[in-house]
């Protein structure tokens, strides 16, 4: 229910009408509004450097809420009703496919380390929260992890290295279940190295993105639901966590969604609200220098509604590509500036292998290559 955008009083405080992604519902639409502050709503076809897009076939029409590039070849994404796709050919072809047993599963993170092996997350409250790996390519998968907390939901997961990653778990009873790998095969509880979760907090299960890994043993994961949007941090793999405010829009509807760090220090978190009512909410986008510490607030970009996922653009150093439902858009200064993606909508989550080689995913199976 806390991934949920609470619309109308009822039992317990809350009746769900309007959900992020605890439903198949197809996100908030809109177009962007002329004339705001410093953003650029110039045409891709208009802007020296922008990228080129190309749409390709996933076969299937579920939506897809994650992708994960392993190289500019082989990339998997995953979405509801328990699906996954992967390509080995850079998206000229891809193959769908479900989890058996999983069919009612939303898949809303993936991690990709080879044509053959990968880890798929399932968002949902109790036993709906798993991890499911496979090691022939998706033609078997194993069940790794499967939450047996009543209120846990487990919303995203980030890997450094093939058999080493965190899975991030929004609260229970203050506290935030957060486990961890080191082999690839077994996860534990490391819940208690980190903060106490503010009253009212959670993450998004929107792109798969609310972790994020750097390095060997950075990692940073991005909440909102409170009075105060924050960045856990750790620079130790886990073992302690620090929380740093952040100056995105916040609220019971409204936070961070999505964080993506290029280096040790330099990172860029984003979000906004799920509220019908604030199709386009300022204070959405922001970037840190010194490792998620503090935070300074850029453009908004030239969509409305909330940033789902963005992600830089490998090899391009500044260069950052943000989507949410209503739009997306492509920035060349971490976010200083933004020039829209035009007729780009209904795409949630944005991945690179390389400038050459992206690729955003989102409703009716949609998924089209970025190239720059």
């Amino acid at each position: 229910m806390r991934h949920c955008l609470p619309l109308v009083a009822g039992a317990g405080g809350l009746t769900i009408a309007v959900t992020l992604a605890c439903s198949s519902a197809v996100g908030p639409s809109g177009t962007p509004a002329d004339g705001q502050r410093g953003v650029s709503t110039t045409t891709p076809e208009q802007v020296a450097g922008a990228p080129t897009l190309t749409p390709q076939t996933s076969g299937t029409t579920n939506r897809l809420q994650a992708v994960s590039p392993v190289n500019q070849n082989v990339v998997w994404a995953s979405g509801v009703g328990g699906t996954f796709v992967l390509t080995t050919d850079g998206g000229e072809t891809w193959r769908a496919g479900q989890v058996p047993g999983a069919e009612t599963l939303e898949f809303r993170d993936v991690e990709g380390v080879s044509a053959k092996e990968a880890y798929l997350l399932s968002s949902g409250t109790g036993a709906d929260s798993r991890i499911y790996k496979t090691t022939d390519g998706g033609q078997t998968w194993t069940l790794q992890f499967q939450n047996t907390k009543p209120d846990a939901f487990y919303d995203c997961f980030d890997f450094w290295t093939p058999n080493r990653g965190l899975t991030f778990s929004d609260p229970v009873s203050g506290r935030f279940p957060v486990i961890r790998t080191t082999d690839g095969e077994t996860w534990e509880d490391i819940g208690d190295q980190l903060r106490a979760a503010l009253n009212g907090e959670f993450a998004f299960a929107a792109s798969g993105t609310c972790v994020a890994t750097q390095g060997g043993n950075r990692a940073w994961i991005a909440t909102g639901g409170a009075t105060t949007a924050r960045i856990l941090a750790t620079t130790d793999g886990g073992n302690s966590w620090q929380a740093y405010a952040t100056p995105l829009v916040s609220n019971s509807s409204a936070g961070a969604f999505t964080v993506a760090f290029r280096d040790p220090f330099n990172g860029i978190v984003a979000g906004g609200d799920l509220d019908p009512n604030n199709p386009s909410p300022e204070n959405r986008v922001a970037i840190s220098g010194d490792g998620g510490q503090t935070w300074q607030l850029v453009e908004e970009p030239p969509f409305d509604g909330a940033v789902f996922g963005l992600s830089y653009v490998t090899g391009i150093r500044q260069t950052v590509v943000a989507t949410g439902p209503a739009g997306s858009a492509w920035s060349s200064d971490e976010g200083r500036s933004w020039n829209l993606l035009n007729g780009v909508t209904g795409h949630w989550a944005v991945a690179f292998a390389s400038h050459k080689a992206g690729w955003l995913v989102g409703t009716g199976g949609r998924i089209l290559k970025v190239s720059f």
